[in-house]
């Protein structure tokens, strides 16, 4: 078995172990996928809340005189509307549009930004990032020495206040705030973002510091009915709340108009990478778009299902789909040639799932009813 076979893992791998978790390979990391059950996970999100294990993400600091210009050429959204403690969602783009990856900007200082990309991307991104550097910008990987737990769900503000002793009422969505209030811990970060829906919390920390975060969260949650949560629950959730995830939803070959994400494409903001062809798309239209995906009863979708017309004729493909475990009902997001008879909420599709077409109705996300 050479380097590259090796899987690597978390700061939180023994605490998983002791869990009980079902590890899987993800990302080039042995990654929990359930502890209890996805179901029951998943619910406890929706009810109570659930803590992930998000460390195989990837963080780089982008610091310099010239680092907020940079990030403005090479992010979609208008880096320039960001203030301290402010974080924002945004896309990288190739030349011609396609996506490089989504990720999270967080402003820590006028000069100094953190970037958060997904796993799959670390190197890929890393690469690209580096060879669009400017004079005045300095780029690091910080990845190895941040760990990054995320909790989630209706009660996820009342517990971090008990474990951290730390008023939560003014953190506002998409803002973030340092604490050094949870005893031996030193300065972590607080974000209120996420990934599933629901209001939840991410928390930045060194790599050594995680497992006493996630036992005193785990510890605080407990009378509340937090449950430790893997990614199995994770993908459900975000599929449940309409949110794309890259390699499926999001791709080289996809570009931010038809993913709908034309809100975080600010094509009036001045020069960035992938501008003049979402430019020239906008004004053409794009051949296709994102719909949210509503199937009858009994059948699931899955990425890669063809999606037809009432004439069988095939419109576009799914991307992501699965079942919903609070509709109890197949759901899906995918691709479908951009006419309104397709694309309008409510339009009647068929997804093919094996030998038979299903009915699927066109759907606005997020699927699930708070």
């Amino acid at each position: 078995m050479g380097d590259a076979d090796i899987l690597r893992k978390t700061p939180l791998f023994e605490a998983h172990q002791a869990l009980g978790a079902r590890l899987v390979p993800f990302a080039g990391f042995e990654m929990p996928i359930q502890y209890s059950g996805i179901i029951e996970e998943h619910m406890a999100v929706r009810r109570a809340a659930g803590l992930f294990d998000v460390s195989h993400m990837g963080e780089f600091r982008v610091q310099g005189e010239n680092a907020r210009r940079f990030l403005q050429t090479i992010a979609t959204n208008d880096i320039e509307r960001l203030y301290d403690g402010r974080a924002m969602y945004t896309v990288m783009c190739y030349p011609d549009g396609g996506i490089v990856d989504d990720l999270l900007v967080y402003r820590l200082s006028e000069n100094d930004f953190l970037l958060v990309v997904n796993a799959s991307n670390v190197e890929k991104d890393y690469e690209w990032i580096r060879r669009h550097l400017t004079a005045g910008v300095d780029l690091e990987d910080v990845s190895e020495q941040t760990a990054l737990i995320a909790i989630q769900g209706p009660r996820a503000f009342e517990i971090v206040e008990k474990a951290f002793d730390e008023p939560l009422n003014d953190l506002k969505y998409y803002h973030f705030k340092q604490s050094e209030r949870l005893p031996g811990v030193g300065s972590v970060l607080l974000s209120h973002t996420g990934y599933t829906g629901e209001a939840g919390l991410e928390i930045y920390c060194d790599a050594d510091k995680a497992t006493g975060i996630w036992k005193a969260l785990l510890d605080a949650g407990k009378p509340y009915g937090l449950l430790p949560a893997g990614l199995g629950a994770r993908d459900t959730l975000r599929l449940e709340a309409g949110y794309p995830l890259y390699g499926n939803d999001l791709t080289s070959d996809i570009n931010p108009l038809e993913a709908n994400l034309g809100w975080i494409t600010r094509l009036d903001k001045g020069h960035f990478i992938g501008r003049d062809a979402l430019v020239k798309l906008k004004a053409e239209g794009s051949p296709r778009r994102m719909v949210g995906l509503l199937v009858e009863p009994r059948a699931i979708p899955r990425a890669g299902y063809p999606l037809v017309n009432d004439r069988n004729e095939v419109i576009g493909v799914v991307s992501s789909g699965g079942m919903s475990p609070v509709l109890q009902q197949g759901i899906g997001l995918g691709y479908v040639v951009n006419k309104p008879e397709y694309t309008e909420e409510g339009a009647e599709i068929g997804v093919t799932i094996r030998n038979r077409v299903a009915l699927a109705t066109v759907k606005r996300p997020p699927f699930h009813k708070k």
